[in-house]
């Protein structure tokens, strides 16, 4: 295959981080255009990427792509000999579909929780009964990911694919809400996907993080 080229549009610690530890999977080049997480991306350049100004936004091969489940999908598909995707027909095909997007549900209850503790910077705009709310929700997902890790060293029986990376980048984003101590498949699946070298380049440089090394409790 002709090299594509590929710009992915990144903001630390969101969701672009999925399309950017993928990228690192795939092993191919690819520019980097980081954002600073604020108000540039309603800039009219921005929106007529990402029509709601979010990140990722991803330009390949003369296409421009938002949603980070889909531009998951439309890697997966178009890098297959990575084996990072599975195709229709494939066995796994459901399960893969089904993991990918349930790392959405956990990114709600992140967005929802970052929002909170982060983006509201007064006490009296913040609820308590939102954060406990949605740290609970949270933990919930972390017991489905645990269910279905019993036994199973990643996500999917045949081993790691891009269903482990888009779950992967939400208990990362989520740990700084939620304890994953309690959960002993997930606690140990997050320490294998996390050591391979790919998610360590997606990490933000020192002095980047949107959430640093903080556990934001949920008010008691």
């Amino acid at each position: 295959m002709a090299e594509l080229p590929i710009t992915l549009h990144h903001a630390h610690q969101t969701r672009s981080m999925r399309a950017l530890w993928l990228l690192h999977e795939l092993d191919v080049p690819f520019e980097l255009v980081v954002h600073p997480f604020g108000k540039n991306l309603r800039d009219p350049a921005y929106l007529a990427k990402s029509p709601v100004g979010r990140v990722p936004a991803l330009e390949i091969g003369g296409q421009t792509l938002f949603e980070s489940g889909a531009i998951t999908e439309y890697l997966c598909e178009t890098f297959p000999e990575a084996g990072l995707g599975r195709a229709p027909g494939d066995p796994e095909r459901a399960d893969w579909l089904v993991w990918v997007h349930f790392a959405e549900t956990m990114a709600q209850h992140c967005a929802a929780l970052t929002q909170q503790h982060i983006a509201l910077y007064e006490d009296h705009m913040r609820s308590p009964i939102v954060m406990k709310l949605e740290s609970a929700r949270l933990a919930k997902c972390y017991a489905a990911l645990d269910q279905r890790l019993q036994s199973r060293d990643h996500l999917l029986d045949s081993g790691f694919s891009a269903a482990d990376i888009s779950c992967g980048y939400s208990v990362y984003s989520g740990r700084h809400f939620a304890h994953i101590e309690p959960f002993a498949a997930l606690s140990a699946w997050y320490a294998r996907i996390t050591a391979r070298p790919a998610f360590q380049k997606s990490l933000p440089p020192e002095g980047a993080p949107l959430y640093g090394d903080k556990f934001y409790e949920a008010p008691a």
